[in-house]
């Protein structure tokens, strides 16, 4: 198995400092306005609330929320009724509003190559673990709930 130093809030944190970065120093076309800021405000809004909720589920399910750490429970209640990241999906949803409210352009691939990197290192191999640990109710769940949206 990888080994995976860095977690997903690390990418995060990653991913906030690149859109600052990108806004000051490569900001491309910009799109400043008051309606950029409540729509990034709500889009991060929005992010918060899955985190707070998915959280909460796992929480509730007495499972880890570090990936590939002491998983024993499939969380499919919730909002995992309609995504099965919703954490990772937080994440990039604060990523895409903090670009609307900085306004740079550039800013607004942040987020889409944040997902690609968590799909990548994090989100195949969890499902693979997954399909090991809850090999009938894991592919049913695939089956009826998409990856992201």
């Amino acid at each position: 198995m990888v080994k995976r130093i860095i977690y997903p809030p690390i990418w995060l944190v990653i991913g906030l400092v690149t859109i600052f970065a990108l806004n000051e120093l490569m900001p491309g076309i910009r799109f400043t306005s008051e309606w950029a800021q409540i729509l990034g405000s709500v889009i991060i809004f929005i992010g918060l609330v899955l985190l707070l909720l998915a959280g909460g589920l796992f929480k509730q399910a007495e499972t880890d929320m570090i990936p590939f750490k002491n998983v024993s429970a499939l969380v499919t209640t919730g909002i995992y009724r309609y995504t099965r990241n919703p954490m990772y999906l937080g994440m990039a949803a604060i990523l895409l509003g903090c670009g609307f409210t900085v306004g740079a352009a550039l800013a607004l691939l942040v987020a889409p190559v944040f997902m690609a990197i968590i799909q990548l290192r994090f989100i195949f191999g969890e499902e693979d673990m997954l399909r090991e640990l809850f090999p009938e109710d894991f592919p049913a769940y695939c089956a009826r709930v998409r990856r992201w949206l």
